[in-house]
């Protein structure tokens, strides 16, 4: 074997290893997505490891995506207080987040202008970090009138047009079906949040793709 065929040898074997070595090393830091949201992410009543959170990376997860979910949901947020905990709840472990909030502000009538603020406010600073966004989008209960209903959802279908992953309506499936919800008629039972996940499952896997691409 010649010297120059010993060095060709040698150079082709130290890039396969460095080539195995980031690999080994990207597979060892998994995708972390932060989910923000209320008490449909915090998983009210619900048993512990039953949650949106919880639910969603096991089946990422299950297709062989290396993703941590963390849970960022707190019961009875309104978009106005997602806003003022978003630095602290969403740490530099974040990769992405999935924004789901706004249905306290619908329960409690709250104006869908401010909403849209709080919301493009939360967008705005996630832009400024650099992370991909889903946003869950929300529908306001029949209750509160027609005008009430087309300007909320609105809000979440102009914040759409913006680069971030859309899912339309975070409850489709779920919303007013009995045995997929608790006694409240609100809050999705663990059933209920496999629906969730099931229906919501490709958008998040769009979210996953643009970490990916991103590198």
């Amino acid at each position: 074997m010649s010297h120059s065929f010993r060095r060709l040898v040698l150079a082709a074997a130290l890039t396969a290893a460095m080539t195995g070595a980031m690999t080994g090393a990207a597979r060892a830091e998994p995708i972390t997505i932060v989910a923000l949201g209320d008490s449909l992410t915090a998983g009210y009543q619900l048993p512990p490891g039953t949650g949106f959170p919880a639910q969603l990376e096991k089946a990422l997860q299950a297709e062989g995506l290396d993703v941590k979910v963390l849970d960022a949901g707190v019961s009875g947020d309104t978009t106005s207080a997602g806003l003022s905990r978003l630095d602290w709840s969403v740490g530099p472990e974040a990769d992405a987040v999935i924004v789901e909030l706004g249905a306290n502000d619908a329960l409690r009538g709250l104006d869908p202008a401010d909403a849209r603020a709080n919301l493009e406010a939360i967008l705005d600073r996630l832009d400024e970090r650099g992370l991909p966004v889903l946003l869950a989008g929300m529908l306001a209960p029949p209750n509160l009138g027609e005008e009430y209903g087309k300007a909320f959802a609105g809000v979440f279908q102009d914040l759409a047009t913006r680069d971030v992953v859309f899912y339309p309506f975070f409850l489709d499936g779920v919303a007013a079906d009995p045995s997929l919800n608790l006694g409240d008629g609100i809050h999705p039972t663990v059933e209920g949040v496999a629906v969730i996940v099931e229906r919501i499952l490709p958008k998040v896997r769009e979210l996953v793709g643009r970490v990916q691409k991103a590198g």
